[in-house]
């Protein structure tokens, strides 16, 4: 959670307009907000906390506070947020230790996400240690407060997102690992999915995630008031210890220090790599991030791989008549506990039917011929699921997983030669904006949809606008105004992060934190495989300048005993295991500290190449060629504007 030193001021916000304060009320009249059960259920099994749930660093710095959340105290939403989302934001502030069921404790409201707790015969087997150490050592210190000071003896993680394990070493260490006093148990694909989308995509995903989770945007009725999974995306130390004991079958049953677990795998999913987990003996179920309060995913803002709604679906199925009937508690990683097998069996099959649906709607409204678009815009849940809580989209949002789910199958072209060769943004804007008569005139029409409460054909005017004129003051603020106006009323927390970051980068420019917040941690950088460090290096060749280069490089890193085969041909650099033997040009020699240093996110990696933590035998005039070829990246690019 960032200092307030460096989210975004909200001086420059402005109040809801009427016709956001009419949709506000539209919205409280649809549902029944006299339903208190999420939060007895919230609330239920309170052992403690801390004051609001403050947690620092050993040097005093703050990774998590809610103390500036307290504005949610007050029971009424202000205009300037959807009443739903307001609901669910009071919800996720609710932190401390929970009694889930005998043996069974979570931490709740420490991190985006929730650790979990499992008492064994010796001591404790915690699933998924949150986002950063810090938050994980907090959460632990409470448990051992209330519950005495077991030791851990087995970490589990649930799936392949950062905020499942990038606190690890809060509650072990690597020695407890190494000498065999603490197992780490994950799904099949655990490591290469965990550090997969966070290198190779790990610049453009960074930028897009401070959209989705809102990172600069002060907390405030005006700012950042959820994440909709969560409050916020933890600040603080991560890390990844691997697993050494992996799940490969569909359903895998283990005993660990005498609590039996049916481990049941949901690859493509929530997460590539991913795994629900029964309990038998306790009558628990948790279901990971498979099925939480929300309407999830199926493809985030930040991007990632699309997920696969109908493999979704059958895996809860199987959840519901393998599971259920057995347990009287279900909980996930995400949110609060249900109890009760008539609760238990009404949400695990109404979040079934959720992304069933969504995914049998789209495909047949696809065979009519529609695009994502035209689907999106149609697509009503049936009243049966959209007045459930648990199915609105505060994380995830019917128009984009319909987009996620037509991209699934068909890509993201629709069909229509309309669209197949687009004007790049900039050009199309200034086409646009001649070809309506002006950029005054443009700005006139917005300005006249502003007025009206057509936002969203005021942004999508104020869109060309923009990257036709970025120059223009009152072009920006026109366009921001129009998409807070948008965020403050969004149900989801994703949408309404993005449209309030993109307003205040629009008024304000690029906060000069956004590139240096997208850093890799080194200790997920310790874990990737060598080939994936090669494939990173290979997205960095800058093609044209490489296509009159040909080389092949023996690479060897010093402490592995291995060798890769590097060729570099037509501007594409390619590689394999083994070596090149007398026919390399170049054979390079190469720590795994050097390589940690090369792919730091904000980091060149040519003058990193030259340190003495790589060594190079060859025509040296060749391997500066090939440095020369290798690009750098700007993890702050514009997103707004041009």
């Amino acid at each position: 959670m960032q200092p307030l030193s460096l989210a975004t001021s909200l001086a420059t916000s402005l109040p809801a307009r009427p016709a956001t304060e009419a949709r506000q009320r539209e919205v409280l009249a649809s549902l029944d907000f006299d339903d208190r059960a999420d939060f007895d259920a919230a609330r239920r099994g309170f052992v403690g906390t801390i004051p609001d749930a403050q947690i620092k660093t050993a040097r005093g710095f703050t990774v998590w506070d809610l103390a500036p959340y307290r504005f949610l105290d007050e029971e009424t939403a202000p205009p300037t947020v959807n009443p739903s989302l307001w609901r669910m934001s009071r919800l996720n502030a609710i932190h401390g230790l929970f009694k889930v069921t005998e043996r069974i404790y979570q931490v709740r409201g420490f991190d985006i996400a929730n650790i979990t707790f499992i008492e064994g015969d010796t001591g404790l087997i915690v699933i998924d240690p949150l986002t950063c150490e810090e938050s994980a050592a907090a959460a632990l210190a409470l448990y051992r407060q209330h519950r005495g000071d077991q030791p851990v003896r087995c970490v589990i993680y649930s799936h392949s997102h950062a905020d499942h394990y990038g606190g690890v070493r809060g509650v072990i260490g690597d020695v407890d690992v190494r000498e065999g006093r603490v197992q780490v148990i994950a799904p099949e694909k655990f490591l290469e999915e965990a550090v997969s989308e966070n290198v190779l995509c790990g610049v453009p995903m960074g930028r897009r995630s401070q959209y989705q989770f809102g990172t600069f945007l002060a907390p405030g009725p005006r700012g950042h008031v959820d994440s909709g999974l969560g409050k916020a995306m933890g600040r603080g130390t991560q890390g990844l210890i691997p697993p050494t004991r992996v799940i490969t079958q569909a359903r895998e049953r283990h005993v660990i220090d005498g609590v039996a677990i049916e481990f049941q795998l949901t690859p493509g999913a929530e997460a590539p790599a991913e795994m629900n987990f029964h309990f038998p003996q306790l009558r628990a179920l948790n279901l990971a991030e498979n099925a939480c309060h929300t309407l999830h995913n199926l493809c985030p803002l930040r991007g990632a791989k699309t997920r696969d709604a109908l493999a979704w679906s059958r895996y809860l199925d199987e959840a519901l008549t393998a599971y259920v009937p057995q347990v009287d508690v279900v909980f996930a990683q995400h949110h609060w506990p249900l109890w009760g097998q008539e609760t238990i069996h009404r949400f695990v099959a109404e979040q079934r039917d959720l992304y069933r649906f969504l995914h049998d709607q789209t495909l047949r409204l696809m065979s009519h011929g529609l695009t994502a678009t035209e689907i999106a815009e149609q697509m009503l849940l049936p009243r049966g699921l959209a007045s459930r809580w648990h199915a609105r989209g505060y994380y995830g949002a019917i128009v984009h997983n319909v987009q996620a789910i037509y991209a699934h199958y068909m890509g993201p072209y629709d069909g229509n030669p309309f669209n197949l060769h687009r004007l790049p943004p900039a050009e199309g804007g200034q086409r646009y904006v001649e070809s309506m008569g002006g950029i005054d005139a443009v700005v006139e029409r917005a300005r006249q949809a502003v007025e009206s409460g057509d936002f969203r054909w005021a942004v999508q005017l104020m869109g060309h606008a923009v990257f036709a004129h970025p120059e223009r003051a009152d072009v920006r603020s026109l366009a921001a105004e129009a998409m807070e106006q948008l965020g403050y009323q969004a149900e989801s927390a994703t949408w309404r992060n993005a449209y309030l970051l993109g307003a205040s980068e629009l008024r304000q420019g690029v906060l000069p934190i956004a590139g240096k917040a997208n850093r890799i941690a080194p200790d997920v950088i310790a874990c990737l495989p060598v080939e994936s460090f090669l494939d990173y290096l290979a997205i960095r060749v800058r093609g044209a300048d490489a296509a009159a280069l040909s080389l092949r490089i023996d690479w060897f890193v010093a402490d592995e005993a291995a060798s890769h085969r590097l060729t570099l041909s037509n501007g594409a650099l390619s590689h394999g295991p083994g070596r090149h033997g007398e026919a390399a040009d170049l054979v390079v020699r190469a720590t795994r500290s050097a390589l940690a240093q090369v792919l730091r996110a904000d980091s060149a990696a040519a003058p990193l190449l030259t340190t003495h933590g790589v060594d190079v035998q060859g025509d040296e005039a060749l391997w500066q060629r090939f440095l020369a070829c290798l690009d750098t990246f700007e993890p702050g690019f514009s997103i707004v504007t041009p």
